[in-house]
């Protein structure tokens, strides 16, 4: 009788689970992005680790041309998350409140992958570790390294 009750009871934790798990991966499927390294995620605001993407107002240049690199940013880091689970790991709470956090859509971790593809530069005054990727992006002329640009936190002065 034991037995059985062991079992019962390990079949509904089980499924208990099953649900918890289910119903985390369609709360983190509401993301919303704010630009190219600030999401929305579970209605927190996160900050990506290590990165700064031009601001959504941000307008670089390519051969003598004027574009805006801060929307190109932040649409280039939506095409990557959008409708796809982010998992999030906190690093820090910066000084407006926002989690500070490495986060990752199957395994990739986005906050790299956005300086790699020239959508954001290394933040090397909080973190040395994208600065192999943007030495990628600027030798391979990706994203904002294709033109000019001004360092984000220059623009925001």
């Amino acid at each position: 009788m034991k037995f059985k009750i062991i079992i019962f009871l390990l079949i509904i934790l089980y499924f208990s689970n099953s649900n918890a798990e289910n119903n985390n991966e369609e709360i983190n499927k509401q993301v919303k992005i704010i630009d190219g390294d600030t999401i929305h995620l579970n209605g927190n605001k996160y900050r990506l680790h290590g990165i700064d993407a031009p601001e959504i107002n941000q307008k670089c240049e390519i051969n003598q041309q004027i574009y805006s690199c801060g929307l190109q940013s932040k649409t280039f880091l939506e095409s990557m998350i959008k409708d796809k689970e982010v998992k999030c790991k906190q690093k820090d709470i910066d000084k407006y409140k926002r989690i500070v956090a490495v986060c990752f859509v199957n395994g990739i971790n986005i906050n790299q992958e956005m300086v790699k593809a020239g959508g954001a530069i290394a933040y090397r005054f909080y973190s040395k570790d994208y600065i192999k990727d943007e030495f990628f992006a600027e030798t391979n002329q990706l994203g904002i390294w294709k033109g000019t640009f001004v360092k984000p936190k220059d623009w925001r002065r």
